[in-house]
């Protein structure tokens, strides 16, 4: 039951409250869903409030290549001989007050979709939550000198011309679902609006992205009606373009390949998934 696997930590009072969920693993490209609201968190001061059981919701032991089961067990730390810390996933609300919002940082479930949807739903139910936003981000045909692009779905057909005036398109998407696709399926019947908003960001480049981070922060920010100095995140994702941009020219296949890409992002020929498996997979990247 919800009840037993929610766990609220504080209590917290709203007028009309949203709340913006980021999840680790199948959406977070870049570490862009995660770091995303990681950095509203810290900019809003956020406090804990609520947070769900871990337990029963994730595989820890997958059979496979080490490579890839680790990426399913949790995390420790042995220092000497000793162990220092086992670390498992973690699902917390935040609280911002003063901006109506509640925060959530988590790690999609890979089992009991339909329980730890019960939870979120429990969560929004106590504190009047009506509106829910997903922020994610995928890999595509993106250069790394050039803004993401926005694709949504949303739970009710009314919301898309709010979306499509901001210039997000609508997905066009089939394939395999995710535990949002699920919440947002089911938020209507729950009476709560909910959009789930991805991000493309450059498959080319592993690991944290800043400059995505910065731009589909501001852009939440935006969306949220959130006023916040983020001139940080605007000079972390400068010198890291910088960076990459010097990385990229000393390869000359590479810089030839992202000029070319430039021009299809501009030109928007890239429209579909499988342009974007096409291509890669001529430059010997691989998505599945």
């Amino acid at each position: 039951m919800a009840s037993d696997r929610l766990r609220i930590l504080g209590d917290a009072k709203f007028q009309n409250p949203r709340l913006l969920l980021g999840f680790s693993g199948w959406m977070d490209g870049g570490d862009v869903s995660t770091g995303t609201v990681k950095t509203l968190v810290n900019k809003l001061y956020a406090r804990r409030i609520a947070e769900i059981d871990h337990q029963g919701f994730y595989l820890y032991s997958f059979p496979g290549a080490m490579e890839v089961t680790s990426l399913f067990r949790p995390r420790c730390q042995i220092r000497k001989g000793v162990i220092r810390e086992l670390v498992f996933p973690e699902n917390v609300f935040y609280a911002a007050q003063e901006q109506d919002l509640i925060l959530f940082m988590g790690k999609e479930p890979n089992l009991k979709w339909v329980e730890y949807a019960d939870c979120v739903f429990s969560l929004c139910k106590r504190f009047g939550v009506q509106s829910i936003c997903f922020i994610g981000s995928v890999a595509g045909l993106v250069p790394h000198t050039r803004a993401p692009q926005f694709f949504c779905s949303v739970s009710n057909a009314e919301a898309r011309p709010r979306f499509e005036s901001l210039g997000i398109k609508l997905s066009d998407y089939e394939g395999p679902a995710s535990v949002t696709t699920y919440l947002t399926m089911r938020a209507k019947d729950e009476g709560i609006e909910m959009v789930a908003l991805v991000a493309t960001v450059p498959a080319y480049v592993q690991g944290v992205n800043p400059k995505c981070v910065a731009a589909v922060t501001k852009t939440i920010a935006g969306i949220l009606g959130l006023h916040l100095d983020l001139e940080d995140l605007q000079v972390a994702a400068d010198e890291f373009e910088r960076r990459l941009t010097e990385v990229v020219q000393e390869q000359p296949e590479l810089a030839e390949s992202v000029t070319k890409l430039e021009q299809d992002y501009d030109n928007e020929i890239f429209s579909e998934m499988g342009d974007l498996k096409n291509w890669l997979h001529q430059k010997g990247v691989r998505l599945d």
